[in-house]
C-alpha cells in the first residue's frame, strides 16, 4: 500500500501549492488556465483511446455503460458526495463539487492506474504508481489553482479506489492481459475526452455515467474472444 499512500500524498499536497497560486490568479487567468488542463485532458484521452485494438468492443462497452450509468445516475452520486464534502469543509468554494469530480476521474481513470496498482498488489513493485504520483503532482497543482479545494478532496477516492485495487490484485491479474488493459484504457480514455470537452465548455456532459464502461471492457473483450473462437 505503500504506492497508494504516495499517490494520495502527492494529490493533497499538490492540491495544496495549487491553492496558494489561486489566491493571486485573476478570473481572465483562471479562465485561460482551465482552457489548457482541458486541451491537455483531451490529448491525454485521444493519445490513450489509440491503445484499442476493437473498435467494436469499445462501442459496446460504452453504449452499456452507459445504459447501466445512467440507470445507476453515478454522477449525481458523485455529486451529491461532493456537495456534500462542500457543505462540511468548503461552503465558500463554488466549483467544489466540478474539482471533485474532475480530480477523482483524471487521477483514477487511467493504464497506469491499473497497471501500477496490480504490480504494487502482487509484487511490490511500486515503481509505475511512483511514476503516476509524480504526474498527479503536477495535475493536481493545475487543477486546484483553477477549480479549488474540492481537487484536493479527490485524494479520498485515489485512497479507496486505488487501495481496492492492490489489496483485489492478486485475484483480477489473471483476467488482465495486455490485450484486455488495452481495451480497458481504450474504453477510459473515451471518457477522459469527454471529460476534457466540459473542462473546455464545449459539452456539459454526465461523465461519471460513463464509468461503468470501464467494468463491461473486459467482459466485453472475453465474450467477443469467445465468439470468434467458435466461428
Amino acid at each position: 500500500m505503500l504506492g497508494v499512500l504516495v499517490n494520495t500524498a502527492t494529490v493533497i499536497i499538490g492540491s495544496a501549492i495549487g491553492l496558494l497560486f489561486k489566491k493571486g490568479i485573476s478570473k481572465k487567468i483562471n479562465d485561460a488556465v482551465m482552457i489548457a488542463i482541458g486541451a491537455c485532458t483531451l490529448f491525454i484521452g485521444i493519445s490513450g483511446s489509440l491503445n484499442g485494438q476493437n473498435v467494436l468492443i469499445t462501442i459496446i462497452s460504452m453504449v452499456l455503460g452507459a445504459i447501466v450509468g445512467t440507470v445507476i445516475d453515478i454522477d449525481k452520486q458523485i455529486n451529491s458526495l461532493g456537495d456534500f464534502l462542500k457543505k462540511k469543509f468548503s461552503k465558500t468554494c463554488g466549483t467544489f463539487t466540478e474539482g471533485f469530480v474532475t480530480g477523482c476521474l483524471i487521477f483514477c481513470v487511467g493504464a497506469m492506474t491499473i497497471t501500477g496498482s496490480i504490480d504494487s498488489g502482487i509484487t511490490g513493485d511500486n515503481s509505475t504508481i511512483f511514476a503516476k504520483s509524480l504526474l498527479d503532482l503536477i495535475s493536481s497543482m493545475m487543477l486546484s489553482s483553477a477549480l479549488g479545494i474540492g481537487v484536493m478532496f479527490a485524494s479520498i477516492f485515489v485512497f479507496v479506489f486505488q487501495g481496492a485495487l492492490v489489496l483485489l490484485a492478486q485475484y483480477i491479474a489473471p483476467f488482465l492481459g495486455e490485450a484486455v488493459i488495452n481495451e480497458l484504457t481504450c474504453v477510459g480514455s473515451i471518457i477522459i475526452i469527454l471529460l476534457g470537452l466540459n473542462i473546455i465548455g464545449i459539452g456539459k456532459f454526465k461523465v461519471a455515467n460513463f464509468l461503468p464502461a470501464i467494468v463491461f471492457a473486459p467482459f466485453v473483450y472475453y465474450l467477443y474472444q469467445f465468439i470468434i473462437s467458435l466461428i
